[in-house]
């Protein structure tokens, strides 16, 4: 059994601005910005929260199912997708669209531009969960937002537990929609900031969501995780990490490593450990999905930074 990943593919395109954004961006005398930069290093990278995951996922020995839709570019992640073995028989190609990409500039001081283009994302809302076979769980990780809501339908309805998972598109949900998402979802994917946002719009804080699901757990980057779950609560501490070269899409491994615990049924205290070592092992790489290990090498890893063995 398997667990299906609902969620976009992208094309990041990372360039790096060797100077501060603060010294070049001026108004000009209509006080409209007028802004240039020469970017000598650019790098481009498979992303998406669909594909980081089951990335992740497919390092653990897993068989990941991700749901999408792709534009007409996709040629050079179908590729990649099938020399990992990552299956793509619910990836839809959209005639006449580019897959999803962000054009992303970084300075010295790590603030970021960056440019969103949705491309094939805006179709992803007709793909259908029931096509999926020998689907044990799932997520609802970010999307079109329009997407979101029928897929959580679709899994209430096949009765297919799922995490919900909404990273920043949480903030265009009302309380009512937000609401709804609780009721349908089994297991909920916050951060913070994603957490106090869900609490001022629902009335409900941590503890009382997690009395209407399975688990709340609340992502708290470099001071680990907390897991609201079976009327307790865990507080996960993060491994020890080499090197914080780039903290973008450490949610995702996050998330795969809680859709691992969650097919090997493993507690939540080893789940959450396993979800903090693939934080801590992806934060050490830039890119989304240039780190690399074996089965083998993250539970001697596991052992070695939590002191228990991963007997899963």
């Amino acid at each position: 059994m398997n667990a299906l990943i609902c969620g976009f593919f992208a094309y990041d395109t990372v360039m790096v601005f060797n100077e501060k954004f603060k010294h070049h961006i001026l108004l000009n005398d209509m006080q409209t910005l007028d802004a240039h930069f020469t970017l000598p290093d650019l790098r481009r990278e498979f992303s998406g929260c669909a594909g980081n995951i089951a990335y992740n996922l497919k390092l653990l020995g897993e068989n990941p199912l991700p749901m999408a839709t792709v534009g007409t570019d996709f040629a050079p992640y179908a590729e990649r997708l099938d020399h990992f073995g990552i299956q793509r028989d619910y990836i839809t190609a959209v005639e006449h669209s580019y897959t999803a990409q962000s054009f992303i500039s970084i300075d010295m001081d790590d603030n970021r531009i960056t440019a969103f283009h949705p491309g094939s994302m805006t179709f992803s809302n007709t793909n259908r969960v029931s096509k999926a076979k020998d689907v044990k769980l799932g997520t609802i990780s970010l999307d079109n937002t329009e997407a979101m809501r029928i897929h959580a339908l679709q899994y209430s309805e096949a009765n297919i537990p799922f995490i919900f998972d909404p990273s920043t598109y949480i903030f265009e949900f009302d309380g009512d929609e937000l609401l709804k998402f609780i009721e349908q979802a089994k297991w909920i994917l916050l951060d913070e900031k994603e957490c106090k946002y869900m609490e001022q719009q629902t009335g409900l804080n941590p503890q009382q969501v997690a009395q209407r699901v399975d688990a709340l757990i609340i992502m708290q980057g470099s001071n680990g995780a907390t897991i609201y779950a079976e009327g307790a609560r865990y507080q996960i501490p993060n491994p020890p990490v080499r090197a914080i070269n780039d903290a973008n899409t450490c949610r995702d491994a996050f998330c795969a490593g809680v859709l691992y615990g969650l097919l090997k049924e493993a507690d939540w205290e080893t789940t959450g450990r396993i979800a903090a070592l693939l934080w801590a092992i992806k934060v050490e790489h830039h890119g989304a999905q240039n780190h690399t290990f074996t089965p083998e090498i993250f539970k001697a890893r596991f052992k070695k930074s939590f002191g228990y063995a991963l007997i899963i």
